[in-house]
């Protein structure tokens, strides 16, 4: 697991905001990942809750350069072996089950399990895990959740994911046990409809200049 906690430390620390993006089609996946990349965010969650989700992350990973793509919303071990043969640099979960643990537990592919709860965070410590998902973040208490975390807990950080803006954002990484946030806003569906890419780039550079 040790080896597995570095790799995935070593993507989340590339940038304070991890784009958690929701595309339509491949075509657009792979000129929005270029944009985001160039903008200075390299980590990117693919969310598989489209028909198109699957062939994007296989796109990404082939043809963007620089781009770490993760696949997200991976719920079961069938979702885990898909993700993981199309590419996936790591795998996001919005929770955590056996079976998805058992899937994790023999890929080389590192997995950021979901916790909301004191209980499930110290069941996945139990599992090895150090790094997880805060999801969904405003929902289940916000910063102040994690932060009233932070001493009980200690030794684990946390990817926040649900609810985060640019507005909010600096709430949660100015917290020590934070070591980046996820989030939709650097991606917005008008944007990508009109194939603003610029645009795109402007709001990923603004939130790669987030700092912590």
């Amino acid at each position: 697991m040790g080896e597995k906690t570095e790799k995935l430390l070593s993507i989340l620390k590339l940038q304070p905001v991890v784009p958690v993006l929701i595309v339509d089609d491949v075509k657009s996946a792979v000129s929005l990942s270029r944009a985001l990349v160039a903008g200075g965010l390299k980590a990117i969650e693919i969310t598989m809750r489209t028909p198109a989700a699957l062939d994007a992350v296989r796109a990404v990973a082939d043809e963007v350069e620089g781009a770490e793509v993760g696949a997200g919303t991976i719920l079961n071990a069938a979702h885990w072996d898909a993700a993981v043969a199309a590419g996936s640099k790591f795998v996001v979960s919005p929770g955590a089950t056996q079976e998805l643990l058992d899937a994790a537990r023999n890929s080389p592919v590192p997995l950021l399990p979901g916790a909301a709860t004191a209980s499930e965070v110290m069941a996945l410590r139990e599992e090895g895990y150090q790094v997880l998902k805060f999801f969904p973040a405003e929902q289940a208490g916000g910063a102040a959740m994690l932060k009233a975390f932070s001493s009980p807990l200690a030794g684990t950080v946390f990817c926040p994911t649900g609810g985060i803006s640019l507005k909010n954002a600096m709430d949660y990484l100015s917290l020590p046990n934070v070591i980046c946030v996820g989030g939709s806003w650097v991606a917005p569906k008008e944007l990508v409809a009109a194939g603003d890419w610029a645009g795109i780039t402007k709001l990923a550079s603004e939130a790669a200049a987030l700092k912590g």
